[in-house]
C-alpha cells in the first residue's frame, strides 16, 4: 500500500482558525476553544477525504513561538502582542490533536517548521509523497520534486518543485531569498531595495549570497538596487530561516517536550532537527 506522509503546520492552523469566520466557542470552564475546535476539525476533514490518502500524519505546534533563533537575530518573531486567545489554546489544541490519533510534535527550543523539514527529508524515501500542510515560503527549501511537496489549502493549490523555482528560486536558495527580500512574517527585514524580482534573477545566476560578487559592477546580471548590496551586506545568520537547523544537535530531547506513550506505539529516530516520532494510522 503506497505511503502518503502528511505534515501539518499546527501554529498555522491555529492562528487561521481563531481568525476565521466562524462563531465563537467558549468551554464550560471558560475557557477559549474557537481555535482549538477549528484544527481539530480540520484534520478531521484531512483523514476523511478521498482525494488526499493520509496514511501518516503528525502535526507540529509552536510551544512557545520563541526558539533557539530569537538568540541568533534580536529581529526574529516572538510571541510578543498574540491575542490572548491564542497563547490561551496552545496546550488545548495540542490534547485535541492527540486525541484524533495524530502525532504531535509539541516545539520549544526549536520550531514547528524544523520538525516539519526534518520529517520530510527524512521519511521521504519511505513515501509515495510528503504533503507539507502549508503555504509558508520557509518550506520550500524542503520541496523535492513531486517527492516533497506543499499544499496551500487556503488556495486550493499543490506546490512543487517546478512552481517552488518559477514563483521564487530552486529550494536550496530560499533562505538566501528571503534574506535578501525580506520576510515580515518571521521579522527578517531584507535589503533595502530587493524585491522579489531582484532577489530573484541574482540568486537565478548566482545561487547563493555568498557566491554574489560585492562589486555590483562585475554580476552578470543586471538588477535594481545593485548599489545597496555588499560583500558585508547585512543578513540573518545562516540558521534564520535554514531549515532544518544546521550544526550539532546532539540527541535533540532538550529540543521538544517528552511525549506521553501511553497506548501508542512509537518509532523514534535522530535526525538534524532532533526527535522526531511517528506512528501509522489504523
Amino acid at each position: 500500500m503506497p505511503k502518503y506522509l502528511h505534515l501539518v503546520d499546527g501554529t498555522f492552523e491555529l492562528f487561521r482558525a481563531h481568525y476565521a469566520r466562524r462563531p465563537d466557542h467558549v468551554a464550560p470552564d471558560g475557557q477559549p476553544a474557537k481555535a482549538a475546535i477549528g484544527v481539530v476539525t480540520t484534520l478531521l476533514r484531512l483523514l476523511q477525504s478521498a482525494g488526499q490518502p493520509a496514511t501518516h500524519v503528525a502535526a507540529a505546534f509552536d510551544n512557545p513561538i520563541e526558539s533557539f533563533r530569537n538568540d541568533l537575530f534580536p529581529g526574529y518573531k516572538s510571541g510578543e502582542g498574540i491575542d490572548p486567545d491564542i497563547r490561551s489554546q496552545f496546550d488545548l489544541v495540542e490534547e485535541g490533536v492527540a486525541a484524533l490519533g495524530v502525532v504531535v510534535w509539541s516545539m520549544d527550543k526549536w520550531e514547528a517548521d524544523d520538525a516539519l523539514a526534518t520529517a520530510a527529508i527524512r521519511w521521504r524515501d519511505q513515501c509515495e509523497q510528503v504533503r507539507i500542510m502549508t503555504p509558508d515560503k520557509d518550506l520550500g527549501q524542503v520541496v523535492d520534486g513531486v517527492r516533497i511537496i506543499q499544499v496551500d489549502t487556503i488556495r486550493r493549490r499543490e506546490i512543487d518543485e517546478a512552481a517552488v523555482r518559477e514563483r521564487r528560486v530552486a529550494p536550496e536558495s530560499i533562505p538566501d531569498f528571503l534574506a535578501l527580500n525580506g520576510d515580515s512574517a518571521d521579522g527578517i527585514p531584507g535589503l533595502p531595495g530587493f524585491g522579489e524580482k531582484t532577489s530573484k534573477t541574482l540568486l537565478d545566476a548566482y545561487g547563493h549570497i555568498e557566491e554574489i560578487p560585492g562589486d555590483p559592477t562585475e554580476w552578470r546580471v543586471k538588477v535594481r538596487g545593485g548599489g545597496r548590496f555588499g560583500r558585508n551586506a547585512a543578513r540573518p545568520p545562516r540558521g534564520c530561516p535554514s531549515l532544518p537547523p544546521p550544526g550539532d544537535t546532539g540527541d535533540g530531547r532538550s529540543a521538544h517536550r517528552e511525549p506521553d506513550r501511553s497506548g501508542v506505539a512509537w518509532r523514534e529516530s535522530r535526525c538534524p532537527g532532533g526527535l522526531v516520532q511517528t506512528r501509522r494510522l489504523a
